[in-house]
């Protein structure tokens, strides 16, 4: 890791304090010639690690992403498929990397080990939300994955719609920010607590954990809510039924949103003085 340059500085002066023959150079002045010429050698220095650091990095990540039979591979590969491109002949990899949305449709992507096979998690984004390929992309990705896969590799694709979480919630807000419906006296949101859920669910990382703690924490950090409880929290995938999430809960799809006309009708909004 790259040294600051005030840390290669002030190594170079601790070195010349123990050369005899620089001990003559006892000015502490800023414009001291040799303190000066510390500093332009530090800069050089400090220029030269942070190339090196840099270089490092983008070997690591070459390495990390490039390496076949690992589970970051596949989910590189995925995320470079090319909807409506085919691959060149005897190749495996597209001649030009593309940025078109309409063609590099996989924007999430995550590969999970399960007995006998690997599955591959996939979704696409739609009017800024993630979102489940068709079924003319999946069979297309599917078919890419087929020919670029290591051999002897099983795999299950899978890119199905969100899971999907209910929540019963008590909100104890500040009056002087919200009014009894749970609405911004200032008028800036008329759902706040549902817009946080909303956002939360949103930035929890592709394939990541549910956590209801974490969710309290966000519920918490809105401005005019002092304390935030989940009473309920259920969640489903397909058409299974709904069961109850204690802890945590690693959303089937990758992804999960909130049934917000539930939402809205379970919250019990408590005024509460400031903490």
């Amino acid at each position: 890791m790259a040294r600051t340059i005030a840390q290669i500085q002030q190594s170079i002066i601790t070195a010349k304090q123990t050369d005899p023959v620089l001990s003559g150079l006892t000015s502490t002045s800023n414009t001291a010639v040799w303190l000066l010429w510390t500093y332009i050698v530090a800069v050089c220095q400090w220029v030269v690690e942070n190339y090196y650091d840099a270089h490092k990095a983008e070997v690591d990540q070459i390495i990390a992403t490039q390496r076949a039979h690992t589970l970051q591979w596949y989910v590189t590969r995925a995320k470079q498929f090319q909807y409506g491109v085919a691959l060149p002949a005897e190749s495996d990899t597209y001649s030009l990397p593309s940025t078109d949305p309409a063609v590099a449709i996989i924007s999430y992507a995550a590969a999970v080990e399960m007995p006998g096979m690997v599955r591959l998690k996939v979704a696409t984004q739609s009017g800024g939300a993630l979102a489940p390929l068709t079924t003319t992309q999946l069979t297309a990705f599917i078919a890419y994955i087929q020919q670029i896969k290591d051999a002897g590799v099983r795999m299950q694709i899978t890119s199905p719609a969100p899971d999907v979480l209910r929540l019963k919630l008590k909100i104890y807000y500040d009056p002087l920010v919200i009014d009894a419906t749970g609405a911004r006296i200032d008028g800036s949101s008329a759902y706040p607590v549902k817009d946080a859920v909303n956002a939360f669910l949103k930035n929890l990382p592709f394939n990541g954990l549910f956590v209801i703690n974490n969710l309290i924490a966000a519920l918490q950090a809105i401005e005019g809510v002092v304390i935030g409880v989940v009473d309920t929290a259920d969640a489903t995938y397909a058409a299974l039924p709904f069961s109850p999430v204690t802890v945590e809960y690693a959303p089937d799809a990758g992804y999960m949103i909130t049934d917000e006309a539930y939402l809205l009708s379970n919250v019990i909004y408590l005024s509460h003085s400031p903490i």
